[in-house]
C-alpha cells in the first residue's frame, strides 16, 4: 500500500509538471504569434514601401519613354521593374513596345518566352506562343531559343497534327542554325532523342510478332534515324567524332562507305575551320576582327550555307556595326539573291542600325529588284525618312534614292499619267536641299524624257533664285542643259547671267562665255562678250584689292599691338629693376610677379583650379595662407612661393589689418566641408568686394557660411569657394552655373577633393548622340535665343536653347536646341540645314557631341614632378612656346614605351642580352647621389 501510494504520488507530480510545461509552452507559443504578427507587420511595412518606390520610379520610366522612345536602357530598366512587381498585362504590353521598336537580345526573349509558357499552359493558348517564337527567331540566329521553340513543340504532340509541327520546328531549327560548329551539334542530338522516344512507342513488345502495318512503321522511323544520322555527319562541326562513334552502335549494319567519305571530308573541313573557332571562343567580345577574319576566310572557301551562318554569328554579337550589315545585306543581294532571305535580312538590318542611311538605300533597292509593291516601297520610305539622320544630306540622299524609283515606274510615252504626277509632286521639296540636288534632276527629267525644256527653264531659275547665283558650277550645270536640249539663244543668256552673277570663279565663267560665241556667235555677239567679260573682270579686280588692302590693314594693326605690348612689358621689368629695393626678398617678389603674367597679356583668366577639376593645391591652410597662391597651374607650372598676400586695395608693404588677420586664422581647415561647398570660377579681375557680391547672390540658395576667394599679389583671382551650412543648399547653388555675372558666365561646380575621387567628372553635358536635340554651327554672334527660337519654332515644340560661349561670356557661333520627340529634331534638320541668317549660312545635324577624351587631358592625379614642364607645351603648330629646353638632355623625357618609368627608375631596356637581370639591376631607385654622378658623366 505505502508503494502504491507513492506511486501515485509520483503520477500526480507528473501530471503537475507536465501542465506547468503545456501551460509555458502555450504561453511561449503565445508570444511567438505576437512576435510573428509584429514582424509581419514590419515586413508588410517594407514591402508597401519597396512597392510605392517601384511604382513611382515605373511611372518616371514610362514619363521619360513618353518623350524619348528609342531610350534602349530605359525600355530595360521598365521590363525589369514590371517584372518584379509580376504582373503580366503591364509586363506584356512594355516588352511588345520595345520589341516593335528593336530586336531583342537573346536573354530578353527568352525570359519573355519562359514567362509566357509558364502562365498560359492552356491549349487554347499555345497558339499565341507559338507567335512570339516566330518573333524571336526572326531578330536573329540564336539556337537556345530554336532550342526551347522545338522542346515547347513537343509539349503539343498529342494535339491534331502536333507531330508534323514537331518535325517541321525542328526541321527548320536545323536549316537556321544547324551548321553552327559549336553549338549546331545540340539541335541534331535533341532531334534525334525525338525520333528515338518515338521508336519506343512504334516497337513491339519483346516476343510478339508484329503485323504489317506495325512493320512498315518500324522500317520508317527507323529510316528517319538513320538519315539524321546521315545528314550531321556530313556537316563539319566540333566534337563529330563522337557523333560517328554513336552511329557505329546505334546501326545494326554498320556504317556505309558513302557516309563514311562523307564524314572524312566533313572532318577535314573541321579541323580547317577548328583554328578560327578557337580564336573565337578565346577572344572578348564583340570579337569584331576575329569574326571578320572568319568571314574572309569562308567566302575564300565558297559555301554559300556557310557564309551565311557565320554573318549570323558575327552580327549576334555586333547587331550595332552598320558596316557588318552592309557588307552580310551586300553577298546576299549579288550571291544568293532568296527574296524572302534578302527581304528580312535588310529589314533586320534597318532596325539594328535605323541612323545609317546606306542600309535604307539598299533595302529600297532590294524590294525594287524583288518585286514589292509600290505600297511596301513608299512605307519604308516613311520610315526611313523618320529614323532621324544625323546629317541633312542624308535625307536628300535618300530621298534621290525614292525619286530614281519613282523615275523608273513612269512610262514617258504617255503625256501624262498618275505615276508621273507623283513623281512631280516628290520633287516638288520646299526646303532641306540647300545645293537644290533634287531640282537639278527634276529639270533633267522635264527636259529629256518630258520634253519639257520650258518647265526645266523655270526649275532652273527657282534654284538660282535660293541662293545659287554666285556659284560658277551651278550656271555651267544650267548651261550644260541648255547646250543638250535647248538653243543657242538660251545658253547665251544663261552664260551672260553668270557673268554677272558668279561671285566664287568668275574667270572661268568668262572663259566659258567668250568661247561659245567663238564657236556659235557673230561679230556683234564676239564684241558684246568681250566688253561683258572685261567690265566684270575689272570689278572683280578692285573688289579683291580692297578685301587685300583691308586684310593687310588688319594685319598692321595686329603687329602694332604686339609690339606694343611687348614695349609695355619690357618697360615694366626696367622699372622693376630700377626700384630701390633690389634687395633679395623685393627681386624675388618682382620675379614672381613677372612669373604670375606669363599666361599672357591676352588671357582674362588662369586656368581652372579647384579641388573638383583634379588640381594638387586644396588651400587648406590657417592664418594668412588664405591669401595664399598655393596650386599648380596647367602642365606642372608651378605657382609664385608661397608668403602672405595682400588684399585687394592694400598699398605694398602695409600690414594686413588685424580684423581681416584674427578672420583668415579662426578659419580652420577642419571647419571646412566639400560637400557642403560649391567652386566659383570665371568671375572677373576687377570684381569689387567679391566675399560681400557673392555671398549676396548664393543667399538665395541656403544660409552661407562663409566665402573664401582667393588672391594673390595683384588682387582677387576670379575664382573662389562658396560654403553652406547645410548640404541641401549645394544643388540649389549648382543651378546657378553659368549665370551671367559683370557681363561674364560664371561657373558652379561641386566641390570635390580630385585626389580622393579621381574620376570624378564635372562636365555635365551628354557626350552621346542625341536624336531629340539639334546642334547649329555657322550663327552670327550677334544671334540671340529669341532670334534663333524665332528660327526653330516652326519644326515643332522647343525644351531648351544653349547658346555656346567661350570663358569671357563671348559668342562660338554654336548652339543646342532640344525638340520634344525626335520626329521634330529630324524634321528641323530637314528644313534647316543651309539656312541663311543675317548672311550666314547655318549648318544643322542632329547633336552628336565627340566623346571627352581623358587620355588628352592633363593628369592631375600624378606627382608635379612627373608632369611635362611648362617650357614642353606645344602650341598650334606643332613648336613648343620657347625653343630653348632648360632642361638637362639625361633628364629629358622619352617617348614610347619608356615614357612609363616612374621617377627614379631607369626604362626597360628594349634590347641587349642582358635580359630581365639587366632590367632589374637598373630599375632600383636612385639616389641624389646616382643623379649627380649621372649629370657629371653628361
Amino acid at each position: 500500500s505505502n508503494m502504491a501510494a507513492t506511486g501515485n504520488a509520483e503520477e500526480t507530480q507528473l501530471q503537475e509538471m507536465e501542465e506547468e510545461a503545456g501551460m509555458e509552452r502555450e504561453m511561449d507559443s503565445d508570444e511567438e504569434e505576437g512576435m510573428g504578427i509584429e514582424n509581419s507587420d514590419d515586413e508588410e511595412d517594407d514591402s508597401s514601401e519597396d512597392d510605392k518606390e517601384n511604382e513611382a520610379e515605373i511611372q518616371r520610366l514610362e514619363e521619360q519613354l513618353s518623350i524619348n522612345a528609342f531610350d534602349y536602357n530605359c525600355h530595360l530598366d521598365l521590363i525589369k521593374l514590371l517584372r518584379q512587381e509580376g504582373e503580366l498585362p503591364p509586363l506584356r504590353k512594355a516588352r511588345q513596345k520595345m520589341s516593335e521598336l528593336f530586336p531583342l537580345t537573346e536573354e530578353i526573349w527568352l525570359d519573355w518566352l519562359k514567362d509566357e509558357i509558364r502562365l498560359t499552359e492552356e491549349e487554347q493558348n499555345r497558339e499565341k506562343v507559338y507567335e512570339l517564337f516566330e518573333m524571336a527567331v526572326k531578330d536573329y540566329i540564336c539556337p537556345e531559343i530554336w532550342l526551347e521553340y522545338a522542346q515547347y513543340s513537343i509539349g503539343g504532340m498529342g494535339l491534331p497534327g502536333g507531330m508534323e509541327k514537331v518535325r517541321s520546328i525542328f526541321e527548320r531549327a536545323l536549316t537556321a542554325v544547324g551548321l553552327h560548329m559549336t553549338k549546331g551539334a545540340t539541335l541534331w542530338e535533341a532531334y534525334r532523342e525525338f525520333e528515338n522516344v518515338i521508336l519506343a512507342t512504334v516497337q513491339p513488345p519483346p516476343g510478339s510478332v508484329p503485323t504489317c502495318e506495325q512493320q512498315e512503321l518500324l522500317n520508317a522511323q527507323l529510316e528517319r534515324i538513320h538519315t539524321l544520322f546521315r545528314r550531321q555527319l556530313a556537316i563539319p562541326l566540333m566534337d563529330m567524332e563522337g557523333t560517328y562513334a554513336e552511329y557505329e552502335e546505334w546501326s545494326d549494319q554498320g556504317v556505309s562507305d558513302t557516309v563514311s567519305q562523307k564524314y572524312k571530308r566533313a572532318l577535314q573541313q573541321m579541323e580547317k575551320s577548328k583554328p578560327y573557332e578557337e580564336t573565337l571562343m578565346a577572344a572578348e567580345p564583340p570579337k569584331l576582327a576575329e569574326y571578320q577574319t572568319y568571314i574572309d576566310y569562308e567566302q575564300k572557301e565558297g559555301d554559300p550555307a556557310r557564309i551565311q551562318i557565320i554573318f549570323e554569328r558575327a552580327l549576334a554579337e555586333n547587331c550595332l556595326v552598320p558596316d557588318m550589315w552592309a557588307k552580310y545585306t551586300k553577298y546576299l543581294d549579288r550571291q544568293l539573291k532568296i527574296k524572302d532571305l534578302v527581304l528580312s535580312s535588310h529589314d533586320r538590318a534597318v532596325r539594328n542600325c535605323p541612323w545609317t542611311m546606306g542600309l535604307w538605300k539598299n533595302y529600297l533597292l532590294a524590294l525594287e529588284r524583288h518585286g514589292a509593291d509600290h505600297h511596301t516601297i513608299s512605307d519604308v520610305f516613311e520610315k526611313a525618312l523618320n529614323a532621324g539622320f544625323i546629317q541633312a544630306t542624308d535625307y536628300v540622299n535618300i530621298w534621290e534614292a525614292y525619286l530614281d524609283y519613282l523615275r523608273r515606274r513612269v512610262d514617258f510615252s504617255k503625256e501624262s499619267s498618275r505615276e508621273l504626277e507623283e513623281l512631280r509632286w516628290t520633287c516638288d521639296l520646299e526646303s532641306g536641299d540647300p545645293s537644290c540636288t533634287i531640282m537639278q534632276v527634276w529639270a533633267k527629267i522635264e527636259a529629256l524624257h518630258c520634253k519639257n525644256i520650258q518647265k526645266a527653264r523655270e526649275l532652273w531659275d527657282s534654284i538660282m533664285t535660293k541662293g545659287n547665283a554666285k556659284f560658277a558650277n551651278m550656271w555651267l550645270e544650267y548651261y550644260n542643259l541648255e547646250r543638250s536640249y535647248g538653243d543657242a539663244l538660251h545658253c547665251r543668256k544663261a552664260l551672260h547671267r553668270a557673268v554677272q552673277c558668279t561671285s566664287d570663279y568668275p574667270e572661268h565663267v568668262c572663259e566659258v562665255l567668250l568661247t561659245f560665241e567663238r564657236v556659235e556667235g557673230s561679230l556683234e555677239d564676239w564684241d558684246a562678250a568681250v566688253q561683258k567679260t572685261e567690265t566684270r573682270l575689272n570689278r572683280v579686280n578692285e573688289q579683291r584689292a580692297k578685301v587685300a588692302e583691308k586684310e593687310a590693314h588688319l594685319v598692321r594693326q595686329e603687329e602694332e599691338k604686339t609690339e606694343q605690348r611687348r614695349r609695355a612689358k619690357a618697360d615694366k621689368k626696367n622699372q622693376k629693376k630700377g626700384q630701390k629695393g633690389s634687395g633679395p626678398g623685393e627681386k624675388r617678389k618682382a620675379e614672381d610677379e613677372d612669373n604670375e603674367n606669363e599666361w599672357g597679356e591676352e588671357s582674362e583668366q588662369p586656368p581652372k583650379r579647384h579641388r573638383g577639376e583634379g588640381n594638387q593645391g586644396s588651400f587648406r591652410g590657417g592664418g594668412a595662407e588664405e591669401y595664399m597662391e598655393t596650386e599648380s597651374g596647367l602642365f606642372g607650372r608651378r605657382a609664385p612661393p608661397c608668403r602672405r598676400q595682400e588684399p585687394p586695395g592694400a598699398k605694398r608693404g602695409q600690414q594686413m589689418a588685424p580684423a581681416t588677420v584674427r578672420k583668415t586664422q579662426e578659419d580652420n581647415p577642419e571647419q571646412r566641408k566639400d560637400d557642403c561647398s560649391v567652386f566659383i570660377s570665371n568671375l572677373a579681375f576687377n570684381m569689387e568686394d567679391p566675399e560681400k557680391r557673392l555671398k549676396e547672390l548664393f543667399e538665395p540658395c541656403g544660409p552661407v557660411q562663409s566665402v573664401r576667394p582667393v588672391y594673390a599679389a595683384k588682387g582677387f583671382r576670379g575664382y573662389c569657394y562658396v560654403q553652406f551650412e547645410g548640404k541641401t543648399s549645394v544643388p540649389e547653388a549648382l543651378k546657378m552655373d553659368r549665370r551671367e555675372v559683370d557681363g561674364r558666365p560664371m561657373f558652379v561646380s561641386p566641390c570635390v577633393d580630385k585626389n580622393k575621387n579621381p574620376d570624378f567628372k564635372v562636365f555635365k553635358y551628354n557626350t552621346n548622340l542625341e536624336k531629340h536635340k539639334i546642334f547649329i554651327s555657322g550663327l552670327p554672334f550677334s544671334c540671340t535665343k529669341e532670334q534663333l527660337e524665332e528660327l526653330c519654332k516652326d519644326q515643332g515644340t522647343i525644351k531648351d536653347i544653349r547658346l555656346v560661349t567661350n570663358r569671357s561670356g563671348k559668342p562660338k557661333g554654336l548652339a543646342y536646341v532640344e525638340f520634344e520627340d525626335e520626329a521634330q529634331a529630324s524634321q528641323a534638320v530637314l528644313k534647316l540645314d543651309g539656312t541663311v541668317l543675317q548672311e550666314h549660312t547655318l549648318s544643322v545635324a542632329i547633336s552628336n557631341p565627340p566623346r571627352r577624351n581623358a587620355a588628352d587631358k592633363p593628369d592631375f592625379s600624378r606627382p608635379m614632378g612627373a608632369m611635362m614642364p611648362r617650357a614642353m607645351v606645344y602650341g598650334s603648330r606643332g613648336k613648343g612656346r620657347t625653343q630653348l629646353s632648360l632642361i638637362p638632355r639625361s633628364l629629358h623625357r622619352q617617348t614610347g614605351s619608356e615614357s612609363k618609368a616612374e621617377n627614379g627608375t631607369a626604362p626597360k631596356p628594349t634590347g641587349g642580352a642582358s635580359g630581365d637581370a639587366g632590367f632589374e639591376a637598373q630599375a632600383k631607385p636612385m639616389s641624389n647621389s646616382d643623379f649627380a654622378k649621372m649629370l657629371l658623366r653628361k
